[in-house]
């Protein structure tokens, strides 16, 4: 059974994003003084009473909008209202209840699910600002006063939730779960490939680049494995990160590879590889993510029967760090090759998450070393003791020298090139770490 989802609610600018942190306990939504920040469902994980559920902070709803961003705002809510076991519906006290706070509770009401009326900005402790009672006349029951940014009343609108929630069965994180990050520059179409997995606006989609502000979480299951894929926003040159909200949207887009198990790397198959595309590919390689290169947008490509072969030739060249990492060619319009992603994504998942025994790395290390002799200098040649496996996600191995000064990086790349024809390890980084006799393993 999936946990308990409580979803925030309410017109722009009412401190949903405020209450989310506050209880989240982190600073995961963007908050900035502006309506219309936030954009699309944010997930977090949070805990009450020994109880973990998810909560999600929705887009300011304004009901009678024209305006495509604002629509697909609206749109996105009523589906977290949708999946929602309780829903907080947050008002401010300040501006007081206006129309727009009648017609979304009156949404509510069509919803069916339990609503917690919350009031917010009621910064004052001691004494209750008569102000609140005339929330009544949404006849969504008691008012729970709030306030987002000192966390008072927070505790009474958690046990408020709590109650709704469903009988606790036992649950465990799953193993079998892979966190998947697509990542890219803005417009490449990160959100329109989500949305073409799951079958539905998860995401906004619109050719406004810069739509996806926050990085959003998806569950998917099918007959190849579980997946968690998290859209991030478009990470652009920063020169180009001119307002504040840009620069909370780079740093989530960082955090997202940093949870994630797999990176996506989107690339514009009409532009080919950008000098973004390679600091974007840049930070999930330095991260040591499992990484596969999506060239997407493809049904527009005029194409011979070269085309794919130069394009991959182009990709390696400008990504030559990434010699690893599989490309794939689709069209999250058409869905053309969406679905073999899946294997590839459990394919390099369990090529980081490779264990290679001692006996067999040593094996592999006499060989190599037996082909081509470790380099000296001034007389004093290298000699490596022993390889072991220290780590995954990603593969980390550990050599033993005599004198790590002789271990010089083209015979580090010779034993890593060694290391991935002898066991593979394709679409994923290796981390080689050098150690001389005397060193301390720490």
């Amino acid at each position: 059974m999936a946990k308990p989802l409580v979803a925030i609610v309410g017109r722009p600018n009412v401190g949903k994003s405020m209450l989310f942190n506050k209880l989240v306990g982190r600073r995961l939504s963007i908050v900035e003084d502006t309506p219309g920040v936030t954009r699309d469902r944010l997930y977090a994980e949070c805990e009450w009473r020994g109880r973990t559920f998810d909560i999600v902070d929705t887009g300011g709803i304004e009901p009678g909008t024209t305006t495509e961003i604002l629509s697909f705002m609206r749109k996105q809510a009523e589906i977290a209202i949708a999946n929602a076991t309780v829903i907080v519906f947050l008002c401010d006290v300040k501006t007081g209840l206006t129309a727009a706070d009648q017609d979304v509770a009156n949404l509510l009401l069509r919803a069916r699910k339990p609503v917690i009326l919350a009031v917010n900005k009621m910064d004052q402790v001691g004494m209750t600002n008569p102000d609140i009672y005339e929330f009544y006349n949404l006849g969504l029951g008691d008012p729970i006063a709030v306030s987002a940014v000192h966390g008072h009343g927070t505790g009474d609108l958690l046990d408020a939730c709590f109650a709704h929630f469903p009988p606790e069965e036992e649950e465990e994180e799953d193993p079998d779960l892979i966190k998947v990050a697509v990542i890219g520059k803005p417009n490449v179409g990160k959100s329109s490939l989500i949305n073409r997995i799951l079958g539905e606006e998860r995401v906004i989609v619109s050719n406004v680049a810069g739509t996806t502000r926050d990085a959003v979480d998806s569950y998917f299951e099918n007959e190849v494995g579980k997946f968690l894929f998290i859209d991030t926003a478009g990470m652009r040159k920063k020169a180009k990160v001119s307002d504040q909200i840009e620069k909370f949207s780079v740093l989530r887009a960082a955090m997202a590879i940093e949870r994630s198990d797999v990176c996506l790397i989107l690339i514009d198959a009409n532009e080919g590889v950008t000098e973004q595309d390679t600091k974007v590919a840049g930070m999930a390689h330095e991260s040591g993510k499992a990484c596969i290169i999506v060239v997407n947008k493809w049904d527009a490509v005029d194409k011979d029967d070269k085309t794919m072969d130069r394009m991959r030739q182009d990709i390696r060249r400008d990504l030559s760090y990434m010699t690893y990492a599989p490309i794939v060619f689709i069209s999250a319009l058409t869905g053309q090759r969406v679905p073999r992603l899946f294997q590839l994504i459990q394919y390099v998942n369990d090529q980081a998450s490779m264990r290679i025994t001692t006996g067999m790395l040593n094996s592999l290390l006499a060989d190599a070393t037996a082909r081509v002799q470790p380099p000296t200098d001034k007389g004093r040649r290298l000699k490596i003791y022993y390889m072991t496996q220290a780590g995954i996600r990603p593969p980390h191995f550990v050599c033993f020298c005599n004198d790590a000064k002789l271990f010089h990086f083209s015979y580090q790349r010779y034993l890593e090139n060694q290391i991935r024809a002898t066991f593979g390890l394709e679409g994923t980084p290796i981390r080689l770490t050098i150690r001389q006799k005397g060193d301390k393993e720490d």
